[in-house]
């Protein structure tokens, strides 16, 4: 865990509030690769005093401020830990203090927990004891320091700047002594309420014992899914989730009552626990009673999601659809209709061998958007890797609005459920000149590992070492045999002496095999070679990527090289230019580089790649 300490001393005499926003700045760019903006600057300049007057005052000079602490397996960070010591236990104690400068605020009618606040864009946010409580409960069920201490982690959210009447209604939304609401009104009440969980003791021991703690693997998706759909709530969802969360449900109630249509669109990268917030509303729809769907354009997820949540229900199995599957569907025929990995919504639903009878020439994203009073669409625009899939932004929100339907948007692209770093996805993005910018140098990330391997038989090596689950991937760069006669796979995947399999093509075991919609699941994935289509939307511990010959450098820029895929779908130029190949190709990349949680090795087929990639990964060698 990272976060920067400051003492209550230190801050009040340090004559340089400018001084101490810039070190945070630089802690935050080092740490997560972004720059911080104005505006979280004003916050520390101006906010982070106001606390450290306050524990003075409450006579906590002693106490240890861990400032912008990192929560584990996330990129989310709370404002403020302060780490001390318990003045009726002796224990460790702990205190989350978020931090706002709001003015005015009120609760909003689009979900329980939501608030709109003055000056802030962007709609709805979350309440910030929600948001505080949640940070509690997300540290108490991943840090090993915590375990067995229910008592150890408080939350407050602390708004400074303004009066009781200011915040009319959110008081009441308050709901226990473990995350507490104040204002400048009641600073009085803040003091005792940190007197009573802190005492003036040296917290650098308890800080210590914080930030080097043991973390808890986390969550596997899979393995949680069934409980969550079938029991109770699995997963605590942080800020933008809750939001995405409260908004639909919030919608549900409106929709119904009022015949009244609100879609929702939720856009992420790997790992911002998109489809955690499906399975969430998934899981509390079926228990309501409501009708509502879970939907994909990937054979390999909605396989995978009637295996292991639907295991053993009928019921729970015909929960998972795929986007073709409501050409006939009625007209707002179901409350929700979960539209997930909307990045792979095609034009039409019928293919090939769609009778002609069915082939009434309507689009999948008209289809969709008709089967429910309230469509949710969770994409990330960067995973759109075959021709024909239209799930943008843009496109979903133009046909909404062509049928004048209310639309509703959260970004969660500025924090990870599942694992990763938010500072490596950038670093893929910049390297394939998906984001501005450039590529820029891996200076690591404590979080997260990156390796270079100078073969492939490294890049197994190296994933057989690490606990936990571990795939390989590769760009489609080689021909894909089928199964021989005595079910055992041609290893297709050659380069030098190093030669493995593809995955299994089919929905069928082979062997030992697993069927290709159980490759990143099941154990026995591991050996064979994964191909986009077979590791979009799933995340695995640790990732192993060949960069095939279809990436290459000229001139110290990368470039794609046609000539050396052998997917199919790429096959016509006509029907997929060269732009598009070229789009479509560092978009198949991205997904390869970003399915790891806890770190990724990479290996280039092309010498000058592997040369080009090691002068930006200098200290990252296997």
């Amino acid at each position: 865990m990272t976060a920067l300490r400051l003492s209550v001393d230190n801050l009040l005499t340090s004559p340089n509030e400018a001084a101490l926003a810039e070190a945070i700045v630089e802690h935050v760019r080092a740490t997560t690769g972004r720059r911080s903006s104005p505006a979280e600057v004003r916050s520390w300049q101006r906010s982070l005093p106001v606390l450290a007057r306050d524990l003075a005052d409450a006579g906590l000079h002693r106490v240890e401020m861990l400032v912008e602490y990192k929560l584990p397996l996330t990129s989310r960070r709370a404002d403020v830990v302060l780490a001390g010591v318990h003045p009726r236990t002796g224990e460790d104690s702990y205190v989350v203090v978020e931090l706002k400068q709001w003015s005015r605020a009120e609760p909003s009618e689009s979900g329980e927990h939501l608030v709109i606040v003055d000056g802030m864009p962007g709609g709805e946010m979350l309440h910030p004891t929600e948001q505080v409580r949640r940070y509690c409960e997300y540290m108490s069920d991943f840090l090993g320091v915590l375990k067995g201490k229910a008592n150890a982690v408080y939350g407050a959210a602390y708004l400074h700047n303004a009066m009781d009447l200011d915040i009319d209604g959110l008081a009441e939304q308050v709901r226990d002594e473990s995350s507490r609401l104040f204002t400048k009104q009641r600073r009085g009440e803040f003091l005792r309420y940190l007197s009573e969980r802190l005492s003036d003791k040296p917290g650098a021991d308890a800080a210590d014992r914080l930030l080097s703690s043991a973390v808890a693997p986390s969550k596997q998706l899979m393995a949680y899914a069934s409980k969550e759909i079938r029991e109770r709530e699995q997963f605590t969802l942080l800020d933008e989730q809750q939001v995405a969360y409260e908004l639909v449900m919030g919608a549900v109630g409106r929709a119904r009552r009022a015949d009244f249509k609100q879609v929702v669109i939720v856009t992420g990268g790997p790992g911002s626990g998109k489809s955690v917030i499906a399975l969430s509303l998934l899981g509390e729809l079926f228990r309501q009673g409501r009708s509502a769907l879970h939907a994909t354009g990937s054979q390999s997820f909605t396989q995978t999601m009637r295996r292991y949540p639907g295991r053993g229900s009928t019921r729970i199995k015909n929960l998972f659809m795929y986007f073709n599957s409501f050409t006939d569907a009625e007209q707002n025929g179901m409350d929700v209709l979960i539209c997930d990995e909307a990045h792979r919504i095609r034009e039409t639903s019928t293919n090939r061998f769609t009778p002609a009878v069915k082939r009434t020439g309507r689009s999948q994203l008209d289809e969709l958007l008709a089967a429910a009073r309230v469509p949710v669409f969770l994409l990330d625009q960067h995973q759109v890797v075959r021709p024909g899939e239209l799930g943008t932004v843009a496109s979903i929100e133009h046909y909404a609005r062509t049928k004048g339907y209310d639309v509703r948007f959260v970004s969660l692209d500025e924090q990870f459920r599942c694992g990763g770093s938010r500072k490596y996805e950038q670093w893929v993005l910049r390297l394939l000149g998906l984001a501005d910018g450039g590529p820029m140098e891996w200076d690591g990330d404590e979080n997260f590992e990156i390796q270079l391997a100078d073969s492939p038989q490294e890049l197994e090596a190296f994933l057989r070492s690490k606990p936990g689950t571990a795939r390989m991937t590769a760009g489609y760069c080689w021909p894909w045999s089928d199964p021989r006669p005595d079910d055992t796979l041609v290893n297709d995947v050659v380069i030098g002496d190093w030669a493995r399999p593809w995955n299994v093509k089919k929905d069928r075991a082979v062997g030992d095999y697993p069927p290709s919609m159980l490759w990143a699941s099941e154990p026995n994935g591991f050996g064979q070679v994964g191909c986009v289509y077979t590791a979009q939307g799933f995340e695995y511990d640790w990732n192993g990527v060949i960069l095939g010959p279809d990436l290459t450098v000229r001139d110290g820029q990368l470039v794609t090289m046609r000539e050396e895929n052998r997917d199919p779908a790429f096959r016509s130029r006509k029907s997929v230019p060269d732009s598009d190949f070229d789009q479509l190709a560092r978009n198949v990349y991205k997904v390869l580089l970003t399915r790891g949680m806890r770190g990724t090795v990479i290996y280039a087929v092309n010498p000058e790649l592997r040369d080009y990639l090691a002068n930006l990964m200098r200290t990252a060698r296997t």
